[in-house]
């Protein structure tokens, strides 16, 4: 977790990804990589123009290094990258490139962004990677994370944030609050988010985490996470990413919650993950 890559179209909403990967970097080492990307040279109109946008994007980033590099904390470092291509594939291959590493990005950009749009660069990311990427649809970056909200339903990948959720926790000191959150009030549901929830506690307990829980019912899933989250005033949310089976793009649920929540999210891809303790993230 220790590389951030941040996309930058020098808007101000992408720019607030700069604060939220300083936050990371006060707690660890962190190396953050500003990317710009511009379209291919062969898209220009002259050859001229291409190289006039890179002089110019390299004029931007020293202006942004001069502004923030004296807030870098730690062996933290901050740098940039321009790359040429689409978008979403040049931050794809960026982050890819390391290890361990996410991407911190808005929702929103310099030409502005319909809501429920699915072209988006920012939800192009989110589906293309296997990566963590954290969202943010409103600008707003907490000062700290001291509450993280890890809910729960009732598919059978939902457990698997909750490793990487511990990890944030301790790495911020943060408590978190599990939720349980159904459309159904049917006993063998119940049953299962009991179960899910018990054993996401009994996880974060043995990792010495501070938890809540809760469980909430009622007609619409998102609601149900935004709502509670605003009333707790969480400061982050973690979700998996869901996928349809034959179409590379993201739930409606998922781009919902990203595109409504007042705080960042941070999601994560479907991976089996079993942990010495006996948690496991994956089947019944």
């Amino acid at each position: 977790m220790n590389n951030i890559i941040i996309p930058v179209d020098f808007s101000k909403d992408s720019l607030k990804g700069i604060d939220l990967a300083l936050l990371f970097a006060s707690k660890a080492d962190t190396n953050i990589r500003l990317v710009y990307v511009q379209k291919k040279s062969s898209d220009y109109n002259s050859p001229g123009h291409f190289e006039e946008e890179k002089q110019w994007a390299t004029k931007k980033f020293k202006e942004i290094l001069d502004k923030y590099e004296p807030k870098i904390k730690n062996n933290s470092t901050l740098k940039y990258i321009i790359k040429s291509g689409k978008i979403y594939k040049e931050i794809v291959g960026q982050v890819e490139s390391h290890t361990e590493g996410f991407v911190v990005t808005s929702t929103h950009g310099g030409s502005g962004f319909e809501e429920f749009f699915m072209g988006s660069n920012a939800f192009k990311i989110i589906s293309a990677t296997e990566k963590p990427v954290i969202t943010t649809s409103t600008g707003h970056v907490p000062k700290d994370i001291k509450k993280i909200v890890l809910p729960i339903d009732v598919t059978i990948d939902t457990r698997q944030k909750v490793p990487f959720t511990a990890t944030l926790a301790k790495l911020f000191d943060a408590q978190v609050h599990i939720i349980t959150v159904s459309t159904s009030k049917g006993k063998r549901i119940t049953d299962r988010l009991a179960a899910y929830s018990k054993q996401a506690a009994g996880y974060l307990k043995s990792q010495g985490i501070s938890y809540k829980t809760k469980s909430l019912y009622g007609d619409n899933i998102i609601d149900l996470i935004v709502v509670y989250s605003d009333s707790v005033e969480a400061d982050l949310i973690t979700i998996m990413k869901e996928q349809s089976k034959t179409l590379n793009f993201m739930s409606n649920l998922t781009h919902q919650l990203l595109n409504r929540a007042k705080m960042p999210v941070i999601t994560l891809s479907n991976r089996e993950t079993h942990i010495k303790t006996g948690f496991r993230t994956f089947g019944d």
